[in-house]
Formats: structure tokens, sequence, C-alpha cells
């Protein structure tokens, strides 16, 4: 079977089921993992799916959204050199971050050196739990109703609390990004929660690993270039990358 005959009954699969796994399509096929995730890629990069760990699921199907332990699992390596690359965006000793939910911030989290000394305002769960005995953080953790899928406070208490503060620098995690659909995720109270934390700063730097690029999910929160920095691998091409940086958006490659 000739590659563009294979992605076309995996596309068939993934539309009749939902969602396919990759070495269940190995088996299926009799290829190796590696050829499946070419595959794979291929119809993401079409449009035709929506790549997650272990498989894809059908594009149309802009209400999903993986659970934590999914999401920490999914690009590892690619989210650990963003963490590390987004030290470079923080303010000065002495200055306010604040660090939205997602895998990714929590890679940024984790990098933090002990000797670093900042404010840190954050209305997720998992951050603030591994910031709280952080010696040099001056932590502020934002309240609201907690989502269990994400562990991230939503709705008007949180709101409500960007609304009074300004910060230095935020660090800003979404589900898609593209120049035309901008900045999407699935759930409208998370979205808004990131609308207001883009309010509440002077500098805007997304996080975002390269999968998310082209993806667009129900809840639109924000243009791309209101991001001042994006921070992605090198699964973003140059070409990509080019085109985000001639609206107005820094691209680094980690």
């Amino acid at each position: 079977m000739y590659a563009p005959e294979r992605q076309q009954e995996i596309l068939r699969i993934a539309r009749e089921s939902g969602r396919v796994d990759v070495l269940g399509l190995a088996a299926e096929f009799q290829v190796t993992a590696e050829t499946v995730r070419r595959d794979l890629k291929a119809l993401d990069r079409a449009g035709l799916v929506r790549r997650v760990h272990g498989g894809a699921i059908p594009a149309g199907r802009l209400d999903f959204e993986p659970d934590l332990a999914e999401r920490e699992s999914t690009a590892a390596g690619e989210k650990d050199r963003i963490g590390h690359a987004a030290l470079t965006a923080l303010p000065a000793d002495g200055g306010t971050v604040i660090l939205d939910a997602g895998s990714t911030a929590a890679r940024l989290a984790a990098a933090l050196p002990l000797d670093a000394a900042f404010t840190v305002v954050t209305h997720a769960l998992p951050i603030a739990a591994r910031l709280a005995d952080h010696p040099g953080i001056d932590l502020h953790m934002v309240g609201g109703r907690v989502r269990h899928r994400t562990r991230a406070a939503v709705d008007a208490w949180a709101l409500r609390a960007y609304s009074e503060i300004n910060a230095d620098v935020a660090f800003v995690a979404t589900n898609g990004f593209s120049l035309e659909s901008g900045l999407t995720t699935p759930d409208l109270a998370e979205g808004a929660v990131k609308r207001a934390v883009i309010a509440a700063a002077r500098r805007v730097v997304l996080i975002a690993d390269s999968t998310k690029h082209g993806q667009s999910h129900f809840a639109r929160f924000g243009d791309l270039s209101q991001a001042d920095l994006l921070i992605t691998d090198t699964g973003l091409s140059p070409d990509e990358a080019r085109a985000i940086e001639r609206q107005g958006t820094e691209v680094v490659r980690a």
C-alpha cells in the first residue's frame, strides 16, 4: 500500500472511530510506528486530523481537550527546551510574572533557579504547588472554580483578580495558534482567563510546542499578534517562523 492510500484509510478509521492510535495502526498496516507517525504528521499538516499523545483524532472535534496527564507526556522534550529557553524572557529580580495554566508553563516553573527572586501570580494549582516552597518566589495564587481537566481556576474570581494587577511579563500557553485563527483553547472559561492574563501584562510571551501550530479550537482568546514573543521548538519551520515574525511577533525556536 502506498503512503497516500494508507493515509486515506487512516483518515477513514479516525472519522469512524473518533480516534486512532499509533501502535494499533502499525499492527493493522504492518508498518513501523515511525511510518504511522509520519502519516499522522502529514494528515495533521493537511488539517484532516489533530495529533494527540499516542495517536490522532479527527480535526473536526474542536472541543477535544486532553487531560493533564496526557498533556504532560506529549512533546515532553520540546516542552523542556521551551521552558528553559523562556528563562531568558524573565524580568530582572523583583519583577512580576504571570504563569498561565499548562504543561509547558509547568516546565518553566520547574526550571526556575533557586536563586531567582520574583513575584509570581498563577491560577494553576500544579504550578502553585511546585513553587510554594521556592525560597525566592513571592507566590500569589488566583482563586476561582477549579476545572478538573486542567487544574486551573476560572470564572469571576479569577477574572477579577487579574483585572487588579499589572505584571511585567505573562507566559501564556495555548492549545492552538495560527495567523488565521489566532490563539484558541477548547473551553470558553479558560479562554476568558487567558484573555485577562494577556491584558494584565506589559509583555506577553507565548510558550507553545510546534504541534499546536495550525490547530484551531472552540474558544478564541486573542490574536497571535498580541504575543510579543513566541517560544516554540524546531518543529515550526523557518518559513512558518518568518511568516509569524512579519506580523510583529518575535519567534524563538528552541
